[in-house]
């Protein structure tokens, strides 16, 4: 067995992890763990720097006959973003023995006094920040473990429109080092944070404390995606059909980490559902009136959507670039439109549009843009009552629906 033992945030050795070290043949660990832990000179140590040769160095051990323990040192619980990933994949889970301790999220919150079973949790620590930073545009709760070039600073930077509160936890567990400080987005990027932060809270103060949903609480959001369009405020019947939607979310993608762009949002029905489906959405509608609609059937589903009030493809420069766009309008700046968020999108393009004429150009301008292009023409009749208990077919009006999708050997990897 290898017993990886969790050290916690600064918390002593428990007696049953002190037991663990007595007699180990070799114990693995970073350079504090090691002089803290008291270890005899005689046993065998090794400082974790690069992963490979403690891995290699355990390996030789379990190999020899002789039943021998080792021991790994490990900050927080090493099972939350920790090394227990590498060590199971590397040695098998049944021959780790883990005692985990406390967690640096789990103390961060803690000291912020809120609860932390609603909170989203994404690490930045050799990872892509804009992952991150998506994911606390989209949620009102979020821990993110940080890493050098990935810090308060970084995330403060992009999260400077976003209303957002940092509670920025440092050296979490030193007594003479920590602290925590809460600043705005714009405070944190003004200011320099070292190496020794372990992890940012993201926090929508107006949703944090939110009790959780109980039978007698708050009616739940509708399940499933594709809802009616009675879930959505909307004129004169100017949204995209549940029928039409459907498609273009499977085709979208949302998911967690993602930026979507919803280009002439009307009643913003799409990008309240890519919302609902863990992405973060910008919303661009030209009218006054389709903001406020879109704003009001975000809230009124819980999601948070970026609305820019403007006119596509002019305001498209000053956003982030998207993973995936929906077109839902454009009229005859249609083609300069889907050409702007070709160049821009990361991964696919879906175009919705009712005028026949208008399909080979935005065809021509997705493939241009070095898309993969495809489409059908959405046709669907809904059962309708008759007098007399009896049961027609309405039809809906024929929609075409586009997409574009970037081949994978040009995309841009996202780290998850």
């Amino acid at each position: 067995m290898i017993t990886v033992i969790g050290t916690g945030t600064g918390a002593p050795l428990t007696p049953d992890a002190k037991k663990a070290l007595d007699g180990a043949a070799l114990v693995v660990g970073a350079r504090r763990h090691l002089e803290a832990s008291g270890l005899p000179r005689t046993v065998e140590r090794i400082v974790l720097g690069p992963l490979a040769p403690a891995l290699d160095a355990i390996q030789e051990h379990l190999e020899k006959a002789e039943e021998r323990r080792i021991v790994v040192l490990a900050s927080g619980d090493p099972g939350f973003f920790g090394i227990v990933r590498v060590l199971a994949q590397r040695f098998g889970a049944r021959r780790l023995d883990v005692r985990p301790g406390v967690s640096s999220v789990a103390t961060a919150f803690a000291r912020a006094g809120l609860p932390w079973d609603d909170a989203v949790v994404v690490s930045a620590h050799g990872r892509d920040l804009r992952t991150a930073l998506n994911v606390c545009r989209a949620h009102p709760k979020v821990a993110v473990l940080t890493g050098p070039g990935s810090g308060p600073a970084e995330l403060g930077a992009g999260l400077r429109s976003s209303g957002r509160v940092l509670v920025v936890a440092t050296a979490l567990g030193d007594p003479r080092r920590e602290r925590i400080e809460r600043v705005t987005p714009a405070e944190a990027a003004s200011r320099g944070w070292g190496d020794a932060v372990n992890v940012v809270l993201c926090l929508d103060e107006k949703r944090t404390v939110a009790p959780l949903r109980t039978v007698a609480g708050p009616a739940p959001r509708p399940a499933g995606w594709a809802l009616d369009e009675e879930a959505f405020a909307h004129r004169d019947s100017m949204i995209t059909k549940f029928e039409v939607r459907a498609l273009a979310l499977a085709r979208l993608g949302p998911r967690l980490g993602d930026l979507v762009w919803d280009i002439g949002a009307g009643s913003g029905s799409v990008a309240v559902e890519c919302a609902r489906l863990g992405a973060a959405v910008t919303a661009v509608e030209k009218t006054p009136d389709g903001v406020e609609r879109i704003r009001a059937n975000a809230a009124a589903h819980g999601v948070d959507v970026q609305v820019v009030h403007g006119a596509a493809p002019t305001v498209l420069s000053d956003l982030d670039d998207p993973d995936a766009v929906f077109i839902g309008g454009g009229g005859r700046e249609l083609p300069a439109i889907v050409t702007a968020c070709a160049r821009r999108a990361r991964r696919t393009v879906v175009v919705a549009m009712a005028a026949l004429d208008r399909v080979p150009a935005a065809r021509e301008a997705l493939s241009g843009a070095g898309f993969d292009c495809d489409g059908v023409l959405l046709q669907s009749s809904r059962l309708a009552p008759l007098p007399g208990d009896v049961t027609r077919l309405a039809a809906t009006n024929p929609v075409f629906l586009l997409w574009g999708a970037r081949p994978p050997a040009r995309a841009e990897g996202v780290s998850q």
